[in-house]
């Protein structure tokens, strides 16, 4: 029972270091990584979980193990923002598979990419077919970024020369049966103005609001807690 406890003790106390180096290391641990995010993502959490259950080994010896390689990414972003070369040694270099539709099979080749692989990849793009292609880069985290040839990309008011009105994102005012003064003020709008449109759609009060969002024309949509339909 007494180890049962050690170990539940070691996996709190593992966790919450993966959780503080998790914050220090930032948000690119949690986006799509690089080779060298992966093999420290991986190297960390196998500490971790080393240091939970193996109670042979010291915590002193796995905390600072774990602060070590928490460590590490941090200083390489520091430098690699410092010096491009480092960055480049640390994260590769993005590479050009398809130019002007035509396939670079040398590059292919250098990062190891079958013919089948890449006709898959561009493929998720929504690209069937090769010659549509202008350029196909394959960037340091594996993903592929693909520009199509300028007459087969999507048409824009902006490409036909037509001006339109800026519009802001749909922003909640109203979370909860809470109004977020913060997003009422940015806007310029009342709390009187809020509570008069909250009910035009039965609202008797905040309380019974869910949730409220507003769009770029004022038009304000509302969830109640108690819906019609219920």
């Amino acid at each position: 029972m007494s180890e049962i406890i050690l170990v539940l003790g070691r996996s709190l106390l593992a966790f919450t270091v993966l959780l503080v180096l998790t914050r220090i290391m930032g948000k690119k641990q949690l986006s799509h990584l690089t080779l060298f995010d992966y093999v420290v993502g991986i190297t960390v959490g196998s500490i971790a979980a080393s240091m939970s259950y193996d109670t042979d080994i010291e915590l002193d010896n796995g905390i600072v193990a774990l602060a070590v390689w928490g460590f590490i990414p941090v200083a390489v972003g520091f430098f690699g923002l410092k010096s491009r070369k480092f960055l480049h040694l640390t994260d590769g270099r993005a590479s050009i598979l398809v130019k002007k539709g035509e396939v670079l099979e040398n590059t292919l080749r250098k990062n190891h990419i079958a013919i089948e692989e890449l006709m898959m990849l561009l493929r998720e793009k929504g690209i069937f077919k090769v010659e549509d292609v202008e350029i196909a880069i394959l960037e340091t985290n594996g993903e592929l970024s693909v520009m199509k040839k300028s007459d087969l990309q999507t048409i824009t008011p902006r490409l036909l020369g037509m001006k339109v009105t800026m519009e802001h994102a749909p922003t909640l005012l109203v979370a909860d049966g809470h109004i977020l003064n913060k997003n009422l003020k940015i806007l310029g709008y009342t709390k009187k103005w809020l509570m008069k449109e909250i009910q035009k759609h039965g609202a008797q009060s905040l309380q019974d609001v869910f949730l409220a969002q507003v769009d770029s024309d004022g038009n304000l949509y509302v969830d109640l807690y108690k819906d019609d339909n219920q």
